[in-house]
C-alpha cells in the first residue's frame, strides 16, 4: 500500500481556534475596505449563548499570532470561517466569502498571509455533508418549488417544504439529525459534487494548507473522497485532510481518502488513565466521548499499542491530529474535576505520542466549560487574572519538548513497561532514543530497567541532566513523569 502525508505535519503543534471567541479587533473595521463591525455583540467574556456573538474576528487572531509562537505554535485549526447564519458557522450560507463579521475576504487574506510570514500553517473547517436554510440553492427551492433546477441538489420528499415549520416533528427533507436549518447535499447529484470539489480547490489556491473535514462518514461514498482528495492533492500535494471521525477509521485511512482523523480514540483512552474514576462526565455520554471507563496502566498502554501499531499504516499514525477536547466536547479542564496535575500529564503524554498535537483555545491558560456552547467561551484577553501562567509555562515547556527531539515526532513506538498505574513507552527515529514515563497513581513506583538497556539517556524534565539509569533501576514518583532521551 503506498501511503503518503503530508511531511511538515509530523512537526506541527496545532492550535484549534473558534473564530467567534478568541479575539478581536475593533479599530480597523468600516475603514480600508472592511466591513463596519457590528453592535449587536455580547460583552467579550461574557456568558455564550446558542445564538449570540461575542464578535471575534481575523483581524483580532492577526493581533495574537506572536502569542501562539511564543507558545510554540506552528499550525491553526480554524472552525468555520463562511458566511452562516450561526456563530458557529457550520450553517454555511455561501462558501466562498468569509463571514463580514469575521472581516470578510480581506481580512482572511491579511490574516493568511500573515500567519505564513510566521511560518503558522493554516487549515479550514470544510462542512461539504450539509448546508444551511440560507444557501442560495436551498432558498431557490424555498422560493420555485418543485420546479427549481436545483431540486436535484437536496433530497425533498414532499412539497411545500417545511423549512421553518416550528410543529413538524422533522423536516421533509433529509437535514443532519433532522435539524431543520441543516439540509443534506444530495452528493449523488453530479452538480454538487463539482460544487463542492471546487470549493476545495478554490481555498487550497488561496494558500491555505489543508481541510479538516466535518462528518466526513456521513457522506458514505468514498470515490466522492477519492476524488476529493485527487484534486486538493494536484494544487497542494502538501495539503493536510484530516476527518471528523470519532471511532476506528480504517475505511477512510487507506491513503486514497484522508491523512488522518481527529485522534479523540486516543483522548477516550488517556482520559481513562490520567483521570479515571475522578472524570466529570456528566455531559460526555450525550455526545461523541461517550461514556469513558478508567484504565489501569496495561489498559492504557494496550490502548495506545492498538492506536500506535495495530489499526492504521505509519505514516497515517504520524499524520493523526491528537485531541485532548475541542469545541465539540467539555472543556479538559473540565473532565479532569479541576485537576491540573492530570491536565499536566495529559498534555505532556500528547507532546510524547505519534500525530501532531492539537490545543484547542485556552487549555493553555485553564479554561473550563461545559458541553457547548459553555465550552466556546471567550479567550480572557480582558483579565489575565483569570489565567493560570504556570499552566501555560508548563505547557509551552512540553511543547518546547517536542520541537526540540525529532524522535518525539518522527519515532516509532514501543511499550516497555506496563503495571499498576505506571506506563513506561519508548520511541525511536534515526540514532535517537526517549523514554517516557508515568506515574498517574499517587505513590512512587521503581522500574527495573530492561536488560541490555542504555544508561545514556540524559532526563530532559529538569535542569540537572540526570542519567537514565541508576543502579538498573529508577523511580517515578507518584502522578508525575519522567522524559529521558539522547
Amino acid at each position: 500500500m503506498n501511503v503518503a502525508t503530508p511531511d511538515w505535519v509530523k512537526d506541527a503543534i496545532f492550535y484549534q481556534i473558534f473564530p467567534d471567541r478568541f479575539a478581536h479587533r475593533k479599530s480597523a473595521f468600516g475603514t480600508n475596505g472592511y466591513p463596519a463591525k457590528l453592535t449587536n455583540l455580547q460583552p467579550w467574556g461574557a456568558k455564550p449563548t446558542s445564538h449570540g456573538f461575542h464578535g471575534g474576528d481575523l483581524l483580532g487572531l492577526i493581533d495574537k499570532l506572536d502569542y501562539l509562537s511564543d507558545l510554540g505554535i506552528n499550525a491553526i485549526y480554524l472552525n468555520p470561517i463562511f458566511a452562516s447564519g450561526s456563530n458557529h458557522r457550520y450553517h454555511t450560507h455561501d462558501y466562498y466569502q468569509v463571514d463580514p463579521i469575521l472581516g470578510g475576504n480581506h481580512a482572511f487574506r491579511e490574516f493568511l498571509d500573515a500567519a505564513h510570514k510566521q511560518h503558522i500553517r493554516v487549515v479550514l473547517d470544510g462542512v461539504f455533508n450539509h448546508a444551511s436554510r440560507g444557501f442560495f440553492q436551498f432558498n431557490h427551492l424555498l422560493e420555485c418549488g418543485p420546479e427549481s433546477p436545483y431540486v436535484d441538489w437536496f433530497r425533498v420528499h414532499e412539497w411545500p417544504i417545511n423549512a421553518y415549520d416550528r410543529d413538524a416533528l422533522k423536516p421533509n427533507y433529509d437535514a443532519w439529525w433532522n435539524i431543520p436549518a441543516l439540509p443534506e447535499f444530495n452528493t449523488d447529484t453530479e452538480a454538487v459534487r463539482e460544487f463542492l470539489w471546487d470549493v476545495a480547490t478554490y481555498w487550497v489556491e488561496q494558500g491555505i494548507d489543508g481541510w479538516r473535514l466535518d462528518v466526513p462518514d456521513e457522506i458514505d461514498d468514498d470515490s466522492f473522497w477519492q476524488e476529493f482528495r485527487r484534486r486538493v492533492k494536484a494544487v497542494n500535494p502538501d495539503a493536510y485532510i484530516v476527518g471528523e471521525l470519532w471511532r476506528e477509521a480504517k475505511r477512510w485511512l487507506q491513503g486514497d481518502q484522508f491523512d488522518g482523523q481527529m485522534n479523540y480514540l486516543f483522548t477516550r483512552a488517556a482520559f481513562g488513565y490520567f483521570v479515571g474514576d475522578t472524570m466529570n462526565q456528566e455531559d460526555t455520554e450525550g455526545m461523541g466521548y461517550g461514556l469513558m471507563p478508567t484504565l489501569d496502566a496495561s489498559e492504557f498502554a494496550n490502548a495506545l499499542n492498538h492506536i500506535h501499531n495495530e489499526l492504521y499504516h505509519p505514516e497515517i499514525v504520524q499524520a493523526q491530529l491528537t485531541m485532548l477536547g475541542s469545541h465539540d466536547t467539555p472543556r479538559l479542564l473540565t473532565i479532569a474535576n479541576n485537576d491540573k496535575t492530570a491536565v499536566r500529564l495529559m498534555i505532556l503524554c500528547q507532546m510524547t505520542v505519534a500525530g501532531a498535537p492539537n490545543i484547542y483555545y485556552g487549555d493553555e491558560i485553564g479554561m473550563a466549560g461545559r458541553k457547548d456552547p459553555d465550552c466556546r467561551r471567550a479567550f480572557p484577553w480582558h483579565d489575565k487574572s483569570l489565567w493560570d501562567e504556570e499552566l501555560r509555562e508548563d505547557i509551552q515547556r512540553y511543547i518546547h519538548l517536542r520541537h526540540s527531539l525529532p524522535v518525539l515526532r518522527r519515532g516509532d513506538f514501543q511499550i516497555l513497561y506496563a503495571s499498576g498505574q505506571v506506563v513506561v513507552y519508548q520511541r525511536h527515529y534515526q540514532n535517537q532514543t526517549a523514554i517516557i514515563a508515568f506515574n498517574a497513581g499517587d505513590t512512587a513506583h521503581t522500574v527495573v530497567c530492561p536488560a541490555g538497556f542504555s544508561p545514556k539517556l540524559a532526563e530532559r524534565l529538569t535542569d540537572h541532566g540526570e542519567q537514565f539509569v541508576a543502579k538498573g533501576r529508577y523511580t517515578i514518583n507518584g502522578r508525575s513523569a519522567r522524559v529521558w532521551s539522547n
